[in-house]
């Protein structure tokens, strides 16, 4: 049996096809948590492939490595360009879409302790604040959403010899 986290794109091209066919795609991960990880991200029209980034950290998180990809997803959109961007780690699209506004009032505090990778999510949302013209929006994950699989592969690109 494959291990789907393993496919490279090519193999994830041939075995999906469902879920949308335009936006940014991301996923992020570490094997194990914490510890090695990566990140990708896919920029999609009508199907096809527009761009596409994916890096690695060797010492890192499941969620660092989620907000990273978040990052570089907004970087891959020209400004002005109104689209989607897909994330399944509802911890993040949920700290950029209903928390971050509230931490920030408060002097990027959370009233049940600190925020972690504070680093990353001010990142995140302040680039978020200049771009209005992205969504970000929750997609579930390993449902077979062509794109977000597309998105794993690249994420788990480090621990492969082909992307």
């Amino acid at each position: 049996m494959l291990n789907d986290d393993l496919l490279t794109t090519a193999e994830v091209l041939e075995r999906y096809s469902d879920g949308p066919q335009t936006g940014v795609f991301t996923d992020g991960g570490s094997v194990p948590n914490p510890g090695p990880g990566g990140w990708g991200a896919v920029y999609v029209v009508d199907g096809d492939i527009v761009d596409q980034a994916h890096g690695h950290d060797p010492d890192t998180t499941n969620n660092r490595m989620e907000l990273t990809a978040l990052i570089e997803a907004v970087e891959l959109v020209p400004e002005g360009t109104k689209i989607t961007i897909f994330s399944d780690s509802n911890l993040a699209v949920q700290s950029m879409n209903d928390w971050a506004k509230g931490w920030e009032r408060r002097g990027w505090k959370r009233k049940t302790g600190p925020i972690k990778n504070l680093d990353l999510v001010k990142q995140l949302y302040y680039l978020l604040q200049t771009r209005p013209e992205l969504t970000l929006r929750w997609i579930r994950a390993h449902d077979g959403s062509l794109w977000n699989e597309y998105a794993d592969s690249l994420a788990n690109a480090w621990r492969r010899s082909v992307v």
